[in-house]
């Protein structure tokens, strides 16, 4: 009958019928919530709106909702669908931790009894106890809320999450080790009367952390790549929709112990401040500062040949004379990052302790690598210039060639010694920052191979004794060789040496306001920009 009447016209019982049921239709949704599977809103998308804000036990509502969820489909539990269907959903709120100080926990006679200096001890000594327990929580929920379930989903294998969370849950036991020292040595009113002991004795452990910290570059860069894929992806956005991740996303997570790491001092010195210098733990305090600081270099020295060997591992040579020994020996990477070229091309630049190597990233069966470009050049052998801001143009002229065109800024050199090989680079950074930190980086390597500029060499015969080559020779004895406009003569080979130094000086007479301003401060020790 519903069939034949579809077909051959709707009958005006069945429109009356449709009109009710139109206009009834919230109020059964709100009568029989119980009966009624109701579809679930598209709006319905994250985990955020599957999980209660609950202040405690997060980690396990999360554990029990994960199994009924699924990447591949949109269906939703019928609580969930029920909650849908009442109501619009509303951002669910983020997790706080709590952030009362211990003063506010002390009972007001023992407060009193207490001076100021003490309670601010006691306020420190309590704010390392409170961060341990937060680290803990956060070690388990990374394991219980992110590893387990992608793996129990098979979202990444069991190779894959080791490589990238390591041994991260292995580390919860020595965190709970110091709680526990720090609760025997607290008395029943709440005070530490001392903890320098328990610090000294507890701190060389955190040399455990070496092989995780050194991991982390390999572990990031794996993370970025299996965030491409969109199970992965899908995944981490709807837990970092959660309240459980407090907007933290999973890298976060992973990073908080290393970010712990670089605190202890710090917490170590507040502690330090507020004791008296006659207490027992001033001494023990200063002791575990060192401790923690001999640790933290260990690891950092560690954290860096793995990060150098990393880099070394992902370089490709086009001709087998690019190989060069000081490359495979580096132990250190001092700096590295993306600069341009004269051509504006980008490469990535790596300063090794002893040879600086200019790539080109590549990426050949969704591996990323770096090809070198160019014959690497030692140390001992660069030379690094200053170029300022419209000393060349972005294309490979010298300033003045195109008229008006934009010129490069924020430019410097760097090339052999010898000018047999030929190569010079003209380098761009981003802006004066980058520029900066890459000037100084450089300049501290090659400072070694230089011989000290403070004592001035008498000029030899015949030389040059303008106050521009005077300056010249001074940088170039410090590793740093500026390029002065309107001095380049064997560049542009010009027999009127005197009529160009005198365009070139009444060139910089008419220069703005601006560009005196920045020569009043030095840049890299002899050239004039402003520094940022």
């Amino acid at each position: 009958m519903v069939a034949h009447d579809e077909i051959g016209g709707l009958l005006p019982i069945k429109r009356t019928i449709r009109v009710l049921d139109v206009n009834n239709q919230s109020f059964r949704e709100q009568e029989e919530p119980s009966n009624k599977r109701v579809r679930p809103l598209a709006r319905v998308t994250s985990l955020a709106n599957l999980i209660s804000p609950v202040r405690n036990g997060a980690v396990r509502r999360f554990g029990q909702t994960i199994q009924s969820f699924t990447l591949r489909g949109d269906s939703r539990s019928p609580a969930s669908a029920q909650k849908s269907s009442s109501r619009s959903t509303a951002p669910t709120p983020s997790k706080r931790r709590s952030s009362v100080l211990w003063s506010e926990m002390l009972d007001v006679s023992m407060k009193e009894s207490l001076t100021t200096k003490e309670i601010k001890r006691q306020e420190a000594i309590y704010e390392m106890s409170r961060g341990e327990q937060d680290l803990i929580e956060d070690l388990k929920l990374a394991r219980k809320a992110y590893h387990d379930p992608m793996l129990k989903l098979s979202i990444m294998s069991e190779e894959e999450l080791t490589q990238i969370f390591g041994d991260l849950d292995a580390y919860i036991p020595l965190h709970e080790d110091l709680l526990a020292r720090i609760a025997e040595a607290t008395k029943p009113g709440g005070t530490v009367e001392q903890i320098g002991h328990v610090l000294v004795n507890w701190l060389p452990g955190l040399n455990a952390y070496k092989g995780y910290c050194s991991n982390q570059l390999a572990a990031k860069v794996l993370l970025d790549q299996k965030k491409q894929d969109p199970r992965v992806q899908d995944f981490l956005q709807r837990c970092l929709e959660s309240p459980f991740s407090r907007k933290l996303d999973l890298w976060s997570f992973l990073d908080i112990p290393r970010s712990r790491l670089v605190k202890y001092p710090l917490l170590l010195k507040e502690i330090l401040r507020h004791t008296p210098k006659d207490h027992p733990d001033a001494q023990l305090l200063e002791e575990a500062i060192l401790i923690i600081q001999g640790v933290l270099s260990d690891i950092n020295l560690k954290k860096g040949e793995s990060e150098c060997q990393y880099y070394i591992d992902k370089l490709e040579y086009l001709d087998e004379k690019q190989k060069d020994p000081r490359i495979e020996a580096s132990k250190v990477l001092l700096c590295h990052g993306e600069l341009k070229n004269k051509s504006g091309h980008k490469l990535h630049i790596f300063l090794f302790q002893d040879i600086l190597v200019l790539t080109r990233p590549v990426t050949r069966n969704e591996r990323h690598s770096y090809q070198v470009y160019r014959q690497p050049i030692p140390v001992q052998e660069l030379v690094l210039e200053d170029l300022q801001d419209g000393d060349v143009r972005m294309g490979g002229s010298f300033r003045g060639a195109f008229g008006n065109s934009d010129k490069a800024k924020n430019i410097f050199r760097v090339r052999f010694q010898d000018p047999c090989p030929g190569q010079s680079h003209t380098l761009q950074a981003n802006d004066v920052f980058h520029k900066q930190q890459w000037f100084n980086c450089i300049r501290a390597a090659i400072a070694p191979f230089r011989p000290a500029a403070g004592a001035p060499q008498p000029p030899a015969e015949g030389e040059d004794n303008t106050p521009a080559a005077l300056r010249r020779r001074a940088s170039v004895a410090s590793g740093v060789t500026p390029v002065e406009v309107g001095g380049d003569a064997p560049e542009r080979g010009s027999p009127g040496r005197a009529a160009e130094d005198t365009k070139g000086a009444r060139a910089q007479q008419t220069r703005s306001g601006f560009r005196k301003a920045r020569d009043a401060a030095p840049f890299g020790g002899k050239r004039r920009e402003t520094l940022v």
